[in-house]
C-alpha cells in the first residue's frame, strides 16, 4: 500500500441501505469507515428498494472526510448481480465497495474488469467469512491493487465452522486473515463485538486482535466507536519513536540502528512510515 491509500481504518459502522436518512447519523459517530449495507441488514423483499436508495444517496454530494462505501451482495447471487448492474448504470458511483463472502480472487477481478472508466476510481474492501475464502485469503488479498482492506467476518465464519463465536475457535482464522493483509500491505479489520453494552469485553477483544496485527474493528453501536478509535490510534510516544527511528536510519544509511539500547533492523521502517502516515491523516481530520 502506498502512502496515498494509507488512512485511519480504526473503526467501521454500518447502516441499512433502505434507510439513507441514517447516513449523516452514521457519519456523526466518528467512525473512520461508514458503510451502507445492502446485504445482511436487508431482507430479500427490500433489496431492490435498498439498492436504489443507496446508490441515489451516494451519487449526491458527501460532505465528510470519512471513508464511505457500500456493502453489496455477493456477486455469486442474483442480488449481487443486480447491485453490480445498477452500479454500472450509476453516473456518480460510490468511492468504495465492500465485497462480502469472497471465496476466490476471481470474484474481485470481475469487479476490477467491469468497473473501469468513470467507475475506475472505486476501491475495494474484501470480507473473508467462509472456509473457502479463508483457504484462498492470501491470493484474494493480492487480487487487485484497488483493495484497501481485508475484513474478518467472524459470524459467518463461525457458522461455516459449526462452532460458537469464541476466541479459541476463531483465532486461527483471524491469524490467517491478519497475515494475508500484512503480506498484501493492506489494512485488516475485525468482526464487531456483538454485546455493545460490554465495552470492557470489546476492549479486551480489540486489544487481542490488535496484537495479532489487526488495524481496526467494526462496530454494531455508536458507543463502541470512540473506544475503538482510541485503541487503534498511534500514541504520542509511538509517533515520537517512529520519527526517531526514521531519522536514525536516514542519517546513518545502514541496515540497522540502535535506539534506547535496542537493535532495530531496517524492515521496521515500513511500519514506522505507515504509522506516521496514519497520524498525519488523523491530524488532517
Amino acid at each position: 500500500m502506498d502512502t496515498q491509500t494509507i488512512r485511519p481504518r480504526r473503526s467501521l459502522i454500518f447502516f441499512p441501505g433502505n434507510k439513507p436518512e441514517l447516513f449523516d447519523k452514521a457519519c456523526a459517530t466518528g467512525a473512520d469507515m461508514v458503510t451502507a449495507d445492502l446485504e445482511d441488514a436487508i431482507a430479500p423483499p427490500d433489496k431492490e428498494v435498498a439498492r436504489k436508495a443507496t446508490f441515489k444517496r451516494y451519487s449526491e454530494p458527501i460532505n465528510t472526510k470519512q471513508e464511505c462505501m457500500v456493502r453489496v451482495n455477493s456477486i455469486r447471487s442474483a442480488d449481487g448481480l443486480a447491485d453490480l448492474q445498477l452500479l454500472l448504470e450509476t453516473e456518480n458511483p460510490p468511492n468504495a465497495l465492500m465485497l462480502p463472502k469472497v471465496k476466490s480472487p476471481d470474484e474481485v477481478r470481475v469487479y476490477e474488469d467491469l468497473l473501469i472508466g468513470s467507475h475506475g476510481h472505486i476501491r475495494f474492501h474484501v470480507i473473508i467469512e467462509t472456509n473457502e475464502g479463508l483457504e484462498a485469503c492470501y491470493e484474494i488479498a493480492r487480487a487487485s491493487d484497488r483493495i484497501d482492506s481485508i475484513l474478518f467476518g467472524g459470524v459467518d465464519m463461525a457458522a461455516d465452522l459449526r462452532i460458537e463465536m469464541t476466541w479459541e475457535g476463531l483465532v486461527y482464522g483471524r491469524s490467517r486473515v491478519a497475515h494475508a493483509g500484512a503480506t498484501a500491505g493492506i489494512d485488516v479489520v475485525d468482526v464487531p463485538y456483538l454485546d455493545f453494552k460490554n465495552l470492557d469485553g470489546m476492549r479486551e477483544e480489540a486489544n487481542a486482535v490488535k496484537r495479532l496485527g489487526f488495524t481496526g474493528k467494526a462496530a454494531v453501536h455508536p458507543s463502541q466507536i470512540a473506544p475503538l478509535n482510541e485503541l487503534f490510534s498511534p500514541s504520542a510516544e509511538q509517533i515520537e519513536q517512529a520519527k526517531r527511528i526514521i531519522a536514525a536510519f536516514e542519517e546513518q544509511g545502514t541496515g540497522l540502528v540502535v535506539i534506547d539500547n535496542k537493535l532495530i533492523e531496517k524492515p521496521v521502517l515500513r511500519s514506522m512510515y505507515r504509522l506516521l502516515a496514519i497520524a498525519e491523516k488523523m491530524a488532517e481530520n
